[in-house]
């Protein structure tokens, strides 16, 4: 159980659940697969997995949540072959044209027709609530799928007072101080990947990835007054990741000097397993991020 990418928000205000009474929200909107006729479905599902129960997982008093979303795939080519095939029969029997409106209605048929027999896609999207640091962590990199999570968290729970977070200094301005410099604070280091661009819309963009950030290559973007958006950070030799301008973590990686630690446990199971990492992994991110907020002057 380790997160890809990491949203960070703010919960506003106290968070009053335990685990126990968070999975007695959750059961409400547990997920159910599609039906026949139903494109899709969404609900919540054990994070440890399909031999679990609980929809919570908690550790050291964070809470885990997993949000299921089941989707038919109906290929457009597909609809598209079955709605021209559908035109020319009724053209030909009809003697006329088919109008655009008729072809939508006619489109919405052939996808409720094809339904029933549509292969079907899941996907898990993982989130953490840790009430004492009062965040909510979400493993996702997009406003999509961090809206999804944020959504039926907000639809299960009633309500969910969370922000943004925001934090003093610009973000762009400190990250290009850095790559111009050639390092970064004491505990982190440049990694191997950053984005720079210019400012205003239609802006050029310089993209790196594999890339020594202290190389003389760099210097012509910077001295041209493009700003660093993206760049790939490491915390102490235990964390590898990149930052964008909005604090979103992309390409989260816990080293080996983190991961070496589970091989002294004597997790026998698959759930287990997954205990330990999540315990591993809110354990190290609860040290990073107060740190990293420091690097931009804390939170304004």
């Amino acid at each position: 159980m380790w997160f890809k990418n990491m949203t960070l928000l703010r919960l506003v205000e106290s968070f009053p659940l335990t685990a126990e009474a968070l999975t007695a929200r959750l059961e409400q909107y547990a997920f159910q697969p599609c039906s026949s006729h139903q494109p899709s479905a969404t609900g919540w599902t054990p994070p440890l997995g399909r031999k679990a129960v609980d929809l919570t997982h908690g550790v050291s008093g964070r809470l885990l949540v997993c949000l299921r979303t089941e989707e038919k795939v109906l290929p457009a080519v597909v609809v598209n072959q079955s709605l021209v095939e559908r035109v020319a029969v009724i053209e030909d029997q009809r003697g006329r044209m088919v109008r655009q409106r008729e072809k939508r209605e006619l489109r919405d048929q052939i996808m409720q027709d094809l339904l029933p027999r549509a292969l079907t896609r899941n996907r898990l999207g993982y989130a953490y609530l840790d009430p004492v640091a009062g965040w909510l962590v979400v493993d996702s990199a997009s406003a999509r799928g961090v809206d999804e999570i944020v959504g039926m968290l907000r639809k299960t729970l009633g309500t969910l007072p969370i922000a943004p977070l925001r934090v003093a200094w610009s973000p762009t301005a400190i990250m290009t101080d850095w790559l111009a410099e050639g390092g970064a604070p004491a505990e982190f280091a440049l990694g191997d990947a950053c984005e720079l661009r210019e400012s205003g819309d239609g802006g050029g963009i310089v993209r790196c990835r594999g890339q020594d950030l202290t190389s003389d290559e760099l210097r012509g973007p910077l001295r041209a007054g493009k700003q660093v958006t993206r760049l790939g950070l490491s915390w102490d030799g235990r964390i590898a990741f990149v930052l964008d301008e909005t604090l979103v973590v992309r390409r989260l990686q816990f080293l080996e000097v983190v991961r070496e630690s589970l091989r002294e446990t004597t997790a026998d199971s698959p759930e287990a397993v997954f205990d330990a990492e999540f315990a591993l992994m809110t354990g190290e991110l609860a040290l990073l991020l107060p740190r990293l907020l420091e690097l931009f002057g804390g939170e304004a």
